[in-house]
């Protein structure tokens, strides 16, 4: 046999020992020990009846049973683009919650659902897709919102006996460590039930949209994560009570510190926006910006740094105008409550009427002058 065929033939006899040898080894072992069989006896656990349902337990299921189907998940839509620009599909790029206000197919839901930006005309909206409990998608018109309030009011036309109307309660003479119940979409987990108390009233937080604060806000430890916005946190008795907006933390997780917008204000604010398609503010008809001005104080003639909210800008016409303020002027006090930032300002007038008067208190050369505003809408 050649050198070449010997180095060829010699693995393969190798491998032809090893085959007979393990076949020669299975062939002559012992068969397995017999397995002990399984109990032909044995049957399922005997199971304990468990009674009724707590109270608490079925007053909770009723609740979540009547109000989930005002409940609707809201999708927002963004045209995608090919690599020419040409529209391609709408993708999904954004999810939350609303809940139906009326027979008529009015939804409501927080503004940064459905939109991004800074406020103003730099707010870009989205299209907006609404499912409703039974499954049933409609596509949702924008009848108009509130930026600095983060409300957004929104009709689908759907038949009405697909549309159960939420039950508005109020949110005046709440309490701390009332139960509350939030109905919502976290992360895209439709229809989830999460329980706590109110933990805080009168809170403060920023808008989404502008980041203007937004007062009187229920706080609450009802566990609120992203999806949740735009639900609808409700009483023991089922009622709305707030809208879920926000989520104190760093992370976007729901860490027990959520804010409602209240009912009162939702109240207030939904339906002229429904009347009107827009949400008009009050205001004193000025442009305003965060100072801190140094006087003489003409009680002892010692340098005084002032904070305040300085007038930038007087619209002519306006209350303002008409009560003589001027640029340059320091608002110090509003409605007897002391003013140190344009924010001050805002929170001060947020409640207040068109038409209303508020005496404005402003520095002017190290002068104090009382003035009488008509507030007007803006």
């Amino acid at each position: 046999m050649s050198e070449g065929s010997g180095g060829t033939l010699g693995p393969w006899v190798f491998g032809a020992v090893v085959v007979v040898a393990a076949t020669y080894l299975i062939a002559s072992a012992e068969p397995p020990a017999a397995q002990p069989l399984l109990d032909p006896a044995a049957t399922p656990r005997p199971v304990v009846a468990r009674g009724n349902l707590a109270e608490d337990e079925r007053a909770t299921i009723e609740l979540f049973e009547s109000a989930s189907d005002s409940v609707v998940f809201v999708s927002r839509l963004r045209l995608v683009r090919d690599v020419l620009g040409r529209p391609r599909q709408a993708a999904v790029v954004g999810t939350g919650t609303g809940f139906v206000w009326d027979a008529d197919g009015v939804v409501v839901t927080n503004l940064h659902v459905i939109a991004d930006g800074i406020g103003g005309s730099n707010i870009r909206f989205d299209e907006a897709v609404v499912t409703l409990a039974d499954g049933r998608d409609y596509p949702a018109r924008r009848i108009g919102f509130a930026e600095n309030k983060d409300i957004a009011v929104l009709r689908i036309d759907a038949p009405d006996e697909h549309l159960k109307p939420i039950r508005i309660g109020t949110s005046s003479g709440l309490r701390v460590g009332q139960k509350v119940f939030a109905i919502g979409n976290p992360f895209g987990l439709d229809r989830t039930l999460t329980t706590g108390v109110i933990s805080g009233l009168d809170r403060v937080f920023d808008a989404a949209i502008t980041g203007r604060p937004i007062q009187g806000a229920i706080q609450t430890d009802a566990a609120i994560n992203p999806g949740n916005s735009g639900g609808p946190l409700l009483d023991s008795a089922g009622l709305l009570i707030g809208m879920n907006t926000a989520i104190q933390n760093s992370t976007g997780a729901s860490v027990g510190v959520g804010y409602a917008i209240p009912a009162d204000t939702l109240n207030r604010i939904v339906p002229t926006i429904i009347r009107d398609g827009v949400y008009r503010r009050v205001g004193l008809g000025v442009v305003l910006r965060d100072a801190r001005a140094a006087f003489v104080s003409p009680e002892d003639g010692k340098p005084l740094t002032v904070a305040g909210a300085v007038v930038r800008r007087v619209s002519q016409g306006g209350g303002a105008d008409l009560a003589g303020l001027q640029p340059e002027d320091l608002i110090v006090e509003i409605a007897g409550t002391r003013v140190r930032t344009g924010d001050d300002v805002f929170r001060e007038l947020d409640e207040r009427q068109d038409g209303e008067t508020v005496e404005v208190v402003v520095l002017r050369q190290g002068r104090e002058l009382r003035l009488d505003v008509s507030l007007t809408t803006i």
